[in-house]
């Protein structure tokens, strides 16, 4: 028999923590790796009982420093099931036994702490932009997850990696693809198409300078 709280939906949390040596930058090219090979897979199998997700990537010199999130919308015997299938991924326990992840961690489904839609949205927004922003997140995760699959399917080397260090090469060419796609064409493929959809009201925008007089 289920438990009760199996069909009670909530926001639920994976989270893959990297070695992250001091005076380096972030290996940012391990979470396309992760997102690509790691979850996108599991994603796409549980697609019809996930209501939202998203992507959090993150790489800051605190205790928790280089991190990537899956976060997703669904029930809690749902959020088991694909803790279970991201745990038991081959590629995951490679990079674990490699020392390159040093910690996963996954959300206790036992019950469910956050229900709401809004509820791992930014405190400071509106409510009604709190409620709005994971539809529109979700969809940001998605282009920049095709983004992967398109870029990879172009590279040129396309036999199938079968070492760590292949596959962890293969997507560093990955990443220095997609950066300068952001860098010359977000602006008007993403920002300038965001603002049209609000009718190109001006933005208020809150800026740091220093000046002399």
């Amino acid at each position: 028999m289920k438990k009760e709280t199996d069909s009670a939906k909530g926001w639920w949390y994976a989270r893959f923590r990297m070695k992250w040596q001091q005076d380096t930058e972030p290996s940012w090219h391990i979470d396309l790796l992760l997102a690509h090979k790691l979850i996108a897979p599991v994603i796409n199998r549980f697609s019809r009982e996930i209501t939202l997700w998203r992507f959090h990537r993150r790489a800051v010199r605190d205790e928790e420093g280089h991190q990537f999130c899956i976060i997703f919308y669904s029930s809690s015997g749902t959020a088991r099931g694909i803790f279970n299938a991201l745990k038991s991924d081959k590629l995951l326990q490679k990079m674990k036994r490699s020392g390159m992840i040093i910690q996963d961690l996954y959300d206790d489904t036992a019950s469910v702490y956050a229900p709401r839609i809004e509820d791992t949205s930014d405190s400071h927004w509106s409510p009604p932009v709190r409620k709005s922003w994971p539809f529109f997140i979700m969809g940001v995760c998605q282009m920049w997850l095709s983004l992967i699959n398109e870029i990879a399917a172009g590279i040129s080397d396309q036999t199938k990696p079968l070492s760590l260090p292949r596959i962890i090469k293969f997507y560093k060419k990955v990443n220095d693809a997609i950066q300068p796609l952001w860098r010359e064409e977000g602006s008007h493929a993403l920002l300038h198409h965001l603002n049209a959809i609000f009718g190109y009201e001006p933005l208020l925008v809150r800026e740091v300078r220093l000046r002399t007089f």
